[in-house]
């Protein structure tokens, strides 16, 4: 199989190739990435040699064209994306442009090209948002209801597979996954957030809704997902992957002040985002159901794992902390608006 990996240097991408190149390693690995603020080509150094890195936009009909035919590729797995909520909400255009307009150009370029498989990356958060106190869960299903411009754009690429599926028979598949945590994730993501910021002895701020809760998975467990849905699953069909996990922003705070000896009182709240969502689970069923899938990694384990890695790796994420450009909890900030 010739496969390429678009926002393949980016977190989820990133262990996406390597999990690819060590599972399948007669596989041929392109890993394809614009190398914006979060996208970091130091993330494949360990696995260099095992895959080819083109630098490329998936907005960009010709440069897309001129990848799959030199690579002769025939599966794309479709990472590429904005993907940080607060960055949306200052720069929404960059995220439609992207998500949705990008996403359209890439299936164009496959429908051309004539893949064996086209696989997107979606998110709960296109769901909508569930009160904190609801039994409910998301379905494959359940209407799309997203409320942020992040959420918003990333439903209009999901639509825009599903065209392509219907009108053009281009065979494609979904996951819809909650929220991930591992190695190599960017440092505005909450997680890597709260753990460098208490590696320093520095505030970890909290949003307001300190109980607002997602729903957690070990990035290589969603990678076996999709290698999964890549083999066994459906043309045409969504799959949800959720562990069942969750956890709320102080649980989090709080386990990661454990795991790195820190005290309590780093804890600092800060303003809420706006249309800041409560609370996303999935129902993962049906992948469970019929593909065999389940999540193989505790939470605990994977997240006192998690901050071990970054405490083990500060020479990764210590020169991408400037990079980000959005200062959580500074929304009352003209800057932040």
């Amino acid at each position: 199989m010739r496969v390429l990996v678009t926002g393949g240097a980016g977190f989820i991408g990133s262990n996406f190739v390597r999990y690819w190149v060590n599972e399948h390693p007669d596989d041929h690995v392109v890993a394809f990435d614009v190398l914006t603020y979060a996208g970091n080509r130091p993330n494949l150094d360990d696995v260099a040699d095992r895959c080819d890195f083109v630098q490329g936009d998936i907005g960009d009909l010709d440069g897309v064209m001129s990848t799959l035919a030199a690579h002769d590729i025939d599966v794309i797995v479709n990472f590429a994306a904005e993907s940080h909520n607060s960055l949306a909400i200052l720069n929404p255009g960059l995220f439609f442009r992207t998500n949705v307009l990008g996403t359209q150009t890439l299936a164009e370029a496959a429908r051309r090209h004539g893949v064996a498989r086209f696989h997107h990356i979606s998110t709960c958060e296109v769901y909508g948002d569930l009160a904190l106190d609801s039994d409910e869960l998301f379905t494959e299903e359940t209407p799309y209801r997203p409320r942020t411009p992040y959420n918003a754009s990333k439903a209009g690429g999901d639509h825009a597979v599903r065209a392509y599926v219907e009108t053009y028979d281009l065979p494609a598949t979904i996951t819809n996954c909650c929220n991930n945590y591992g190695p190599y994730q960017f440092p505005e993501k909450v997680i890597p957030l709260f753990t460098s910021r208490a590696l320093d002895d520095q505030p970890l701020p909290l949003y307001a809704s300190t109980q607002n809760r997602r729903e957690w998975l070990h990035v290589d467990d969603h990678c076996r997902a999709i290698d999964l849905v890549l083999h066994q699953g459906v043309v045409g069909e969504t799959y949800n992957v959720g562990s069942g996990i969750e956890a709320s922003v102080e649980e989090i705070a709080n386990a990661v002040l454990a795991a790195t000896g820190r005290p309590d009182s780093l804890k600092e709240i800060v303003p809420d985002r706006p249309s800041h969502d409560r609370r996303y689970l999935l129902d993962s069923s049906k992948i469970r159901r019929e593909l065999g899938w389940d999540a193989q990694v505790p939470f605990d384990q994977g997240l006192a794992d998690t901050v071990r890695w970054y405490a083990e790796h500060r020479a990764w994420w210590e020169p991408l902390r400037d990079r980000a450009p959005v200062v959580e909890g500074a929304w009352g900030d003209p800057a932040n608006r």
